[in-house]
């Protein structure tokens, strides 16, 4: 298999993804082939004389910005290294791309240059989390802020094969988050995704409040993009905030200090589970190839996870398998 890694984008940019691919090649132990796309000079700058019969430099000095206009990226920057690297996956000289970058452009381009999978009109942004009764996907959380009933269903499908394939987690049930447990709460929308999931997923389990998304037995959450989206935010925020006060309060006293040494391997533990640098990027769902979407600050380690992630994508077959589930449920509501 071969897997391209866009250098280019991030914030830690290129040392981060050179670095993680490096960490990828060491402890995989693979014959995965790992491309690294973007400005040579910097690449090897970056690689400090490391060299390896599996990993190549494919170059060009054109990058997207964060400025650049998600929508116009393909044409205005055809050199870019998102750009030749998505073309690459549709020209099959490869099985992944990786970017840091731009999330919005390489929403944009993975849509336009690999397609969708067939009857599935919105891609969707996945997020996978640690909570008290294992692992959950959240979708979408960002990629449609606007959606209907009949794309939270493929949310649906498409989350539960990632979790399946990804996760190893078998048959998920799935949970609607909503304002409340009763089938009538909520907007039109999510009373008529309501509807329709209890129609079609057998392993549809109901509402799920946001209060009960860390305990519920649903593993699949899907919700709109906005929804979603202030969810993981507001999320991501709140650990940081409660990590840092717990800080301040440890430092106000010396017995606090003393009792802090005590339970600091548990604290650590806990903070492992919520770092996405564990489990890396997640796939852009729906579209026809394999696009990884990493965090814009991701480390060597998180770039390092997402290569993982890539491979056992490619070895479970998770585009063909999602096309298959999609035919199965939404042939009949490819006109809703």
């Amino acid at each position: 298999m071969k897997i391209v890694l866009d250098v280019m984008g991030g914030d830690l940019s290129p040392s981060a993804p050179v670095l993680g691919a490096i960490q990828a090649l060491k402890k995989t132990r693979s014959e995965t082939q790992i491309v690294l796309i973007g400005n040579q000079e910097v690449i090897d700058k970056s690689l400090d004389g490391f060299t390896s019969p599996n990993l190549s430099i494919k170059h060009t000095d054109q990058s997207i910005e964060a400025t650049d206009k998600a929508s116009t990226v393909v044409k205005s920057k055809p050199n870019s290294s998102l750009v030749i690297g998505l073309k690459m996956i549709k020209e099959k000289k490869a099985d992944a791309f990786i970017s840091a970058g731009n999330t919005g452009a390489q929403m944009a381009a993975s849509t336009l240059i690999l397609g969708r999978i067939p009857h599935v009109k919105r891609p969707a942004l996945s997020v996978f989390f640690p909570a008290l009764t294992g692992g959950k996907i959240l979708c979408d959380v960002g990629a449609n802020p606007d959606a209907s009933a009949s794309h939270l269903l493929q949310f649906a499908i498409m989350s539960s094969v990632y979790l399946d394939h990804v996760e190893g987690v078998k048959n998920p049930k799935i949970g609607l988050i909503n304002i409340g447990e009763e089938p009538s709460k909520g907007s039109e929308l999510y009373q008529k995704s309501h509807t329709l999931l209890k129609e079609e997923m057998p392993n549809f389990i109901g509402n799920v409040e946001s209060r009960n998304i860390m305990t519920t037995d649903a593993d699949v959450l899907v919700c709109d993009g906005f929804v979603g989206n202030t969810i993981i935010k507001f999320a991501e925020g709140w650990i940081l905030s409660f990590a840092d006060m717990i800080k301040i309060k440890i430092m106000s006293r010396a017995r606090y200090k003393i009792g802090a040494q005590m339970i600091q391997p548990a604290l650590q533990e806990i903070r492992n589970q919520f770092d996405y640098e564990e489990h890396g990027g997640t796939p852009l769902l729906g579209v026809n190839g394999i696009s990884i979407v990493c965090h814009g600050s991701s480390t060597s380690k998180a770039i390092m996870n997402s290569i993982i992630l890539a491979q056992k994508s490619i070895k479970e077959k998770i585009i063909e398998d999602i096309s298959r589930d999609i035919d199965k449920h939404l042939e009949p509501l490819n006109e809703s």
